[in-house]
């Protein structure tokens, strides 16, 4: 394998693995998934119960395919679209830097650009896109579609003036 090889594998598998860690935390925390549907509902979310679901298991399922490999395009592109909806959502309002209070959007980018650049170089010699013969260069096509997705979900279900609803 080739160093490039190499370096590809170590990102992705890091890189989906925390992707995992962080959609279990949604489901396994204390507050499990209903404390999430309740954050998302405090955020001004239309339908949390199931958007908690629908973050949980996507962030699951793309960090799953991250991590062996397979569908690496269209795992990133999920990323980049939980990514620029936590953005606008949470985080554009507190600044840049993830050290403020409430978390800036450092982070929510540093998983946008890896996951671009995932999508621009393919996953390497070490994974299924390749043995499966499936494509593994989805080039830039991932960042657009994904910010596409984003805008889509938020102006579907997006409320932020309803903050104040109940369950």
């Amino acid at each position: 394998m080739e160093r490039i090889d190499i370096a590809l594998l170590i990102l992705r598998v890091g890189f989906g693995l925390s992707m995992v860690s962080h959609g279990c935390n949604k489901v396994f925390s204390p507050s499990g998934l209903s404390g999430t549907a309740g954050w998302f509902r405090s955020i001004g979310m239309k339908w949390p119960v199931l958007q908690a679901r629908v973050a949980a298991s996507s962030e699951i399922v793309a960090g799953l395919l991250m991590t062996i490999g397979l569908f690496t395009g269209a795992a990133s592109l999920v990323f980049i679209s939980l990514m620029a909806v936590a953005i606008v959502t949470v985080h554009w309002k507190v600044g840049y830097f993830i050290f403020l209070p409430n978390g800036g959007w450092e982070y929510c980018a540093a998983i946008m650009l890896t996951a671009t650049a995932l999508s621009i170089s393919g996953p390497g010699e070490a994974s299924l896109d390749l043995v499966l013969g499936l494509p593994t260069q989805y080039g830039v096509a991932a960042f657009p579609l994904g910010l596409f997705f984003a805008v889509c979900h938020l102006t579907i279900s997006f409320r932020p003036s309803s903050h104040s609803v109940k369950q």
